[in-house]
């Protein structure tokens, strides 16, 4: 193979007039490629707000009391939906990332949910210091899902968008 030399400027057997037959990658090949960088991290931010809450749900059982099995359940179908996502996005499946907004939205309204009865009867169970504070980080991370939920929608839904092919118009 012949090497290039910086003194030859153009490579030999190419003459410059050839540009118009060179293939252009198409806009959305591009966005797909943009939502994609952009949606891993959403779904990475998402496991890590959900193994926290999972935690929190955990730690905050005292002997007396009942587990919050909605917060786990909630939690744990969570980290499921992230995977899912993560899937998606990896092997560009449509299918998978509609599924993975949907569940994952229905998961993180269930976190909420969870979230907000636990700080609305937290005063009548008289909860110790650490009991509270770790009920404080989970309705934190609640609000943290809501927020991360919304953009991984924005970002989910774009990308499926370019990832369908383009309708042909009669």
């Amino acid at each position: 193979m012949q090497q290039r030399k910086p003194t030859a400027g153009r490579p030999s057997g190419t003459d410059g007039s050839d540009f118009s037959y060179r293939m252009v990658v198409d806009s959305r090949y591009t966005k797909v490629t943009k939502g994609k960088s952009r949606l891993r991290p959403l779904i990475l931010v998402q496991a890590a707000l959900y193994l926290i809450g999972l935690s929190c749900a955990i730690l905050t059982t005292t002997k007396k009391d009942e587990r919050n099995t909605l917060a786990i359940a909630s939690a744990a179908i969570g980290l499921v939906c992230s995977f899912i996502g993560e899937l998606g996005c990896r092997r560009s499946k449509a299918n998978l990332l509609t599924l993975y907004t949907a569940a994952s939205t229905i998961v993180m309204v269930l976190s909420v949910f969870c979230a907000v009865r636990s700080r609305l009867t937290m005063e009548e169970r008289n909860s110790s210091g650490t009991t509270a504070k770790l009920e404080l980080v989970g309705f934190i991370c609640a609000q943290l899902e809501a927020v991360v939920q919304i953009l991984a929608i924005i970002v989910t839904g774009s990308l499926v968008n370019n990832m369908s092919p383009p309708t042909k118009t009669a």
